[in-house]
This record gives structure tokens, C-alpha cells and sequence, in this order.
């Protein structure tokens, strides 16, 4: 039985902010050491201590800003032990993730330089948990101030006579649990003093982000946004995906079709935290002034045997492919709140993009989904109906199928994502407000012959994108064969 999908091609419901494609890369296990940093003297071939590889594959994904330096680690950071001569700076234990002794060769410089080479925009996250306003305020100094100054004085000293342009800054992370473990009260009432020093500079506009809910503490947001709303400009949401529980997480490779429902279940719920957050935030800010930052998201399993279960090193299926395509299009649909998430983590790290095992680099199933959506970004955002049809397990329903469209340049790009592991779908998609005025450009498809199935050195391309051939034009749009648990990317070109 087909099912029908009507996509309003004259009916914007906004723009697709680019933002919500964002990463995520924190001092944690091998995602800065290792993943994007091996230092100058490596035999890795690299730019400046960063490996070329791993920012040639980044860059086809079109990343438009970067979070750094955490995460946890950013309550724990202290900015002045990551500058000047690399051999002099400080040495600390990560005590948050794996115990390991932190050297600080990858600080402020290196980040914006491995931003220039990504093309990307920075998003520095501050230290509240146990750093001070007047370190807080020198760091926006140091990296924004262009005068005369202490502050500037030393970046100058330290090779960079101008400053760097920065939008996004976090005031804190995550200050509910691992950045302080404090009450929305005292943190909103921390929120408000730190920013009042986070200072605009020249012309440098700051984006200030404050640390938002963990989950569905809708208190957290409510608390927040009567307290602070006219001093933010974003308000971050952190989620993972987790089949199991925290206490006792599951396998990333060995998994039955009870952990793949699952697995869908709590990725769809991303709508269900966001519509209810969003509403609170209307109340405050009705002109949705205010950004809802979903600045981490992802899987989270249990580490792979043998790795240190501090360094959060998991492999990547396509189930974390549908993963990725379910809260993509998500935050499509939310596009007038949400407008920034950052993927968790960029390298190594749960739900990674990029693998990295010595001078071995390889491109996960979540990374092939961020680069065939990539072309959502900043696109208008059209209004979808239709029938969506059922996947059910041990009498639970979920959407069988998953659809987001968007237009840009005289081009339209529809989405799919058939989270049925065991059926394909047959859709037919009506393209209303540009009846026959269209044609098939191309398309694509992530499917594999297993759910299971992976990327490894051995086989670095075993799941990667193909053409995507079961799709015809009809008089009224498309016919799609989609295949069982897939993604898809379909684009359509107006007739000139």
C-alpha cells in the first residue's frame, strides 16, 4: 500500500538555519589529540599540528560553526593555560574524562586556526563551574578587543596581532550537573553577572548563550527565561540518545530489533523536548527572539571492548545514521526556535562523523547523512501533510517514514528516512504550488545489507552513499520506492 505525502512547494514555514548543522569537539579521549590535532612534528601530514585528512573531509560537509573547548571540560578550562610557547604551558589531569594529563597544546590559537581551515564559525563555551567573571571577561578581551590593552597586548605577544571575529559564546555548560551542579535560581542569577562582562567589543556582536535544560527539566527553562530571557540570545538544550538506560547503556554493534525500536523512539522524542520547551520560551519571548541551542545531541553506547571508557569511543552504524536524519529533520520542523545544534563529537567520540586509528581515517554512516543534507542549509523550509504510515514492534507504532523538503536557488530538496528496519515504503510525494514546472535532478541513498553493518579500516566504504534509482516522476510529483532502513536525498529543479 502506498502512502501519500503532500509537500507545499509555495508554502514556506521559514528558513532552515545553517547552524543546526553544527559539531561539536571537546577535550575528551582522542577527539582533539589524536582525531584533529597530532602536532607539528607528526609524520601525519598536517597544517600547523592539524591533520589535513580529517579538515578535507570536514570541509565537504559545509560545518558552519564548531563548539569548543566542552562540554564538561569547559567548567574545569582555563583559557590562560592554552596560550603562548607550547612547551611552557600548563599540564592538568582531564578529571572528567579518562584521568589523563591534559598538555594544553591545543588552546584558543589552535581552535581558530583550525576554524579558518574548516571555514568555519567558532563557538567558544566559557567557565562558569570554576572560573571567575574577570577570567571570563579577559578571554572575550583576548580573543575580541582590537585596542590597547592588557588583554590584547598579550595576544599580540603570542602571534596574533588582530583579533579574531567571534560570534557564539557560552556562558557555562551544562550547570545542573557537571558545571556545578546548581539550582536554575543561582545559575540564572550567575548568568546574568557573568554576561554583563562578556563585552561587546568594536564591532565584534557576541551571540550569548546561556546554559539551558538537561533533558525534560522544563523548570530549568522556565526558571531561566524569567529570570534572564532580555539578557540571552540563545538558551542551549542538551539530549542524548540512549536505548537502555544511563546506568547501564547497551552495545553500539550488538543490538536486536527491540534496541533498534527503541533507538528510533528516543530519537522522535527530540520533537516532543522541543515543542514543550519552545512553548515556555513563547511565553517569555513570544518574537522568538531567543534560540533554542540543542548544542548536544547524538547516541551514546557503551564504549567499544578494550578502550578506555573515559574516551567515549563507540562505532557507528546505520542506526546511527537514522539517528541523525530523524533529529535533522526535526529541527527542520522547529526551524522557527531552533537555531543551532551541534553534533556529539565531531571526531572519536560518541556519535562521530570521523574515525581516526593513526594515519587511518575514516567517514562514518552520521557523516554521510550530514553531508547529503548539508544542502538544507539555510533553505526555506516547506510545509508537509500526508500519510506516513506505521512501523510497529510488540505493540508500539512509530512513523514508518520521516520526510523534510526544502527550496533554495530554484531547487528542491526532499528528504526521507524509513526508520522500518524489515519493510520498504512506496510513497508517493505530491508536489503542490509547482505542478509540472519541475524535473528530477538526482538522488541518493544511504542503505546497507544489514543494520548492523559499519565502517572500519579494513573496510572503510563497506556503507556509503549511492544513486538513488527507485524514484520516477508522476504527473503530480514522485513515486519512491524507499528502501528499509534508509536515508534518502532527492533533489528537483525548476524548468526554466
Amino acid at each position: 500500500m502506498s502512502q501519500k505525502v503532500v509537500i507545499h512547494a509555495d508554502w514556506s514555514q521559514g528558513t532552515i538555519s545553517r547552524h543546526i548543522y553544527g559539531h561539536f569537539a571537546e577535550h575528551l579521549g582522542r577527539c582533539i589529540y589524536e582525531g584533529l590535532w597530532v602536532g607539528e612534528e607528526s609524520p601525519i601530514p598536517n597544517t600547523k599540528g592539524i591533520r589535513n585528512d580529517v579538515v578535507e573531509a570536514l570541509k565537504k560537509l559545509n560545518i558552519p560553526n564548531l563548539r569548543w573547548p566542552g562540554g564538561c571540560f569547559a567548567d574545569e578550562y582555563h583559557w590562560e593555560d592554552g596560550i603562548g610557547p607550547r612547551e611552557s604551558r600548563k599540564r592538568m589531569i582531564n578529571t572528567h574524562w579518562g584521568g589523563v594529563v591534559e598538555n594544553n597544546h591545543f588552546g584558543t590559537h589552535e581552535f581558530f586556526q583550525l576554524c579558518d581551515l574548516l571555514e568555519t564559525e567558532p563557538y567558544i563555551c566559557g567557565n562558569v563551574g570554576s572560573g571567575s567573571v574577570q577570567e571570563m571577561s579577559e578571554w572575550v578581551e583576548y580573543m575580541t578587543f582590537d585596542g590597547e590593552s592588557p588583554m590584547a597586548s598579550r595576544r599580540k605577544e603570542n602571534g596574533r596581532e588582530k583579533p579574531w571575529k567571534l560570534k557564539y559564546f557560552g556562558v557555562g555548560n551544562e550547570n545542573w550537573g557537571c558545571g556545578g551542579n546548581m539550582k536554575p535560581e543561582y545559575y540564572a542569577d550567575l548568568y546574568r553577572r557573568y554576561q554583563t562582562y562578556v563585552r561587546q567589543y568594536g564591532d565584534n556582536k557576541l551571540y550569548k548563550i546561556a546554559g539551558g535544560a538537561n533533558v525534560d527539566d522544563y523548570r530549568w527553562t522556565e526558571v531561566l527565561m524569567r529570570e534572564a530571557a532580555p539578557l540571552m540570545d540563545g538558551l542551549s538544550l542538551h539530549n542524548y540518545t540512549i536505548p537502555g538506560s544511563w546506568e547501564e547503556k547497551k552495545p553500539s554493534l550488538t543490538f536486536d530489533e527491540n534496541d533498534w525500536f527503541e533507538t528510533m523512539q528516543k530519537s522522535l522524542r527530540m520533537d516532543e523536548l522541543i515543542t514543550r520547551h519552545s512553548t515556555i520560551m513563547d511565553r517569555y519571548d513570544p518574537q522568538k527572539r531567543v534560540g533554542l541551542i540543542v548544542d548536544e545531541w547524538g547516541t551514546w553506547f557503551l564504549v567499544e571492548p578494550g578502550t578506555n571508557p573515559g574516551f567515549l569511543y563507540q562505532q557507528n552504524t546505520m542506526r546511527d545514521a537514522l539517528v541523525a536524519g530523524i533529529h535533522l529533520h526535526v529541527f527542520h520542523k522547529h526551524c522557527d526556535r531552533v537555531h543551532m545544534a551541534n553534533l556529539a563529537q565531531m571526531v572519536n567520540v560518541l556519535q562521530a562523523v570521523i574515525l581516526t586509528e593513526g594515519s587511518q581515517m575514516l567517514l562514518t554512516p552520521t557523516y554521510h547523512v550530514m553531508e547529503m543534507f548539508k544542502v538544507h542549509q539555510d533553505a526555506e523550509h516547506l510545509a508537509i501533510h500526508g500519510e506516513f504510515g506505521t512501523y510497529e514492534n510488540n505493540g508500539v507504532t512509530l512513523p514508518q517514514v520521516t520526510v523534510s523538503a526544502s527550496k533554495k536557488d530554484g531547487r528542491i530538496n526532499v528528504s526521507l528516512c524509513n526508520l522500518d528496519p524489515n519493510r520498504s515504503a512506496d510513497l508517493n510525494l505530491e508536489l503542490r504550488g509547482l505542478e509540472g514546472s519541475f524535473e528530477l535532478a538526482s538522488g541518493r541513498v544511504l542503505v546497507s545489507g544489514d543494520i548492523h553493518d559499519h565502517n572500519t579500516f579494513q573496510e572503510p566504504t563497506k556503507v556509503a552513499p549511492r544513486e538513488f534509482k527507485e524514484v520516477s516522476l508522476t504527473d503530480k510529483g514522485l513515486r519512491v520506492n524507499l528502501p528499509a532502513a534508509s536515508v534518502a536525498i532527492i533533489e528537483l529543479v525548476e524548468k526554466a
